[in-house]
């Protein structure tokens, strides 16, 4: 079965690495995740990033001056029909601080999962392997979909 197919049901947690594989027509991962925002775009899988993701993926375009990429991604993040940016609040942040201690995840990621967890997500999307494995959300890994692995 497929990355698609594997997805499940309900809400779709979303990494930061997925929108840039997306944006940046990774030629390893694009065939993977296109379908996806694909999905999303045609209401049938609801998508949900952190405001983390924004921060991240607008630090590289920013740094070398190229603000047409970083507006993609603000643009993608902010306006994109059947994708949800959860914002950094109180509660969000407290449900991360208590992810980083049960797991030792790193700030971003914490926030990522605790995202996707306030949201009701049963699947959570990435290509990091320091997620781990926690009750109520798969975490999938976009890697273990290549059928060839890219070169590093």
């Amino acid at each position: 079965m497929g990355l698609l197919n594997d997805l499940g049901e309900g809400p779709l947690g979303l990494d930061t690495a997925v929108f840039i594989y997306f944006v940046e027509e990774n030629p390893a991962y694009l065939p993977l995740v296109e379908p996806i925002f694909a999905a999303i775009d045609r209401g049938q899988v609801q998508g949900v990033t952190s405001a983390i993701t924004l921060l991240e993926t607008i630090v590289v375009p920013l740094r070398s001056g190229n603000e047409v990429l970083a507006r993609r991604y603000e643009s993608l993040l902010t306006h994109s029909r059947g994708l949800k940016l959860v914002h950094l609040d109180l509660a969000l942040l407290r449900a991360a601080a208590h992810l980083r201690a049960i797991t030792r995840l790193k700030t971003p990621d914490a926030i990522q999962l605790a995202a996707a967890l306030s949201e009701g997500c049963s699947t959570f999307l990435a290509n990091d392997h320091r997620y781990p494995e926690l009750h109520g959300i798969r975490i999938l890994q976009v890697d273990d979909y290549l059928t060839e692995k890219p070169a590093t």
